[in-house]
Parts: C-alpha cells; structure tokens; sequence
C-alpha cells in the first residue's frame, strides 16, 4: 500500500483487528475445554465444520453486497454498528466502573469444562459428539460476529479486504499465543478492548450512518478520530462517574 491507502485503511485494519481479538479468545477458551477434556479429534472437528459453515456463508454474502446500493449499505451498516458499538461500550463502562464484574476467561473454561463434563455423566457414549458440537458453536457463534465487524468496518469504503485483513491477524495472533500457552488467554485486558472496540465501532457507525444519509464530514476520514475521541472521554467520564469501591461489583 502506498502511504495515502495505508492512512485510509488503517483504522479499517486496526478496529477489525482489535473487536475480531476479543471474538476468537472467548472462541479458543472453549475450543481449548473442549480439548483438553476429550482430545483435540473433537475440538478441532468442530472447529472444522464451523470454519466450513462461516466460508460458505461469507461465499454467499460477497456478490450479494455488490449489489447493495452503496449509499444504502452505509446506512444500514452505520446504524447497527453503532447499536453493536454502543452495547460494547455500555459493557466496558459498567465493568470498568465496577457495576458489572469483568469477564474471566479461566472462569469461562472452567464453566465450561464442568458443562461437558456434567453432560457425559449423563451420556457417556455421546461425549465426543458433545464436545465437538460445542467447538462448532463456540466458534460459529464468534465467527459471525467477526463477519459482522469486517462486513461493518470495511463495507462502507470499499475496504473489506483490509478490515479482513485485521480479523485474520487477530486470528493468528491469538492461536500462535495459544498454541504456545496451551491455557487460557486470561492475561488479555479483555474489558479495556472491549473498551476501545466500543469506541471504535461507535465511532464508524456515526460515521457511516452520516456518510449514508448524504452528509460529508469535515475533515473527511480524519472525523472519526473526532468521533473516537468524543466517545472515549464520555466513556471514561461515565465510568468515573459509576465507579464503586472494589468488592461491590454484581
């Protein structure tokens, strides 16, 4: 890319990356229950028919968006990334001020090892089948909404390929780190991304949402650092404002 390109599609590259980091560690924790209470067989047939599933369904939404007109695209993509943005950083604010508890990746796989398991007592003879049918959720559940983040950061300026570049780096990032590990990813600062993928997502999802109804940015491009800006500093304002002592988080 030369360095105008790069100046456009890098924040298409790094919301994609940061909200798709996020998506495939709370898919590896339960991936990885999964293997380490049966084996990787069924973990990674889930995995496989999940991955299967998600190609087929980005092979059919490809030529269908082509065809969206591109004002109309914009629109509707601004509008649910800003409700999709706004509940992430609604989630972040509330933890961050300790409203909400953060969300515990160990606590996850150990949750949901003792479903698996709980499951086999009662029907030892479909355990594998089990396990492999929660990969397949974990991950087919996780892989849509990383669609959907790639399809609403890059769909809007014709920057798909950069936006799935991000969401393939987040993949491999966090399944070199597991593959190494072989734990839960439980030192990822999960709620302070999800913070700022809150941040970012509302920030293109005012901007779409404008861009689609006719209007033209000041600054063009460089309004959403405007945007990302307003809806960091009332984020964090908020979760100031909420904060509780420690120990009375629900």
């Amino acid at each position: 890319m030369d360095g105008m390109t790069w100046t456009v599609a890098a924040p298409a590259v790094g919301a994609a990356f940061t909200a798709s980091v996020v998506e495939v560690v709370e898919a590896f924790t339960i991936v990885l229950a999964v293997a380490t209470l049966r084996g990787w067989r069924p973990a990674v047939a889930g995995t496989a028919a999940a991955l299967a599933v998600l190609a087929l369904l980005v092979l059919g939404l490809g030529p269908l968006l082509g065809r969206v007109p591109l004002e109309a695209l914009q629109l509707v993509i601004g509008v649910l990334l800003l409700l999709f943005g706004m509940g992430w950083l609604r989630k972040a604010v509330l933890r961050s001020a300790g409203v909400l508890a953060l969300h515990d990746e160990e606590a996850a796989f150990a949750a949901e090892t003792e479903a698996l398991t709980e499951e086999g007592r009662r029907n030892p003879a479909s355990l594998d089948w089990i396990a492999g049918l929660g990969a397949f959720k974990a991950v087919l559940l996780e892989g849509l909404e990383v669609i959907f983040i790639v399809i609403a950061v890059g769909a809007g300026r014709g920057m798909l390929g950069a936006a799935a570049l991000g969401a393939a780096a987040a993949c491999a990032a966090v399944l070199t780190v597991g593959a190494i590990v072989h734990k839960p990813l439980s030192k990822v600062p999960e709620n302070t991304l999800k913070f700022g993928v809150g941040v970012m997502l509302s920030s293109f999802g005012v901007f779409w949402t404008g861009e689609g109804l006719g209007i033209e940015w000041p600054g063009a491009d460089l309004a959403l650092l405007v945007f990302a800006a307003v809806f960091l500093v009332a984020g964090a304002g908020l979760a100031t404002l909420l904060r509780r002592p420690a120990g009375e988080a629900a």
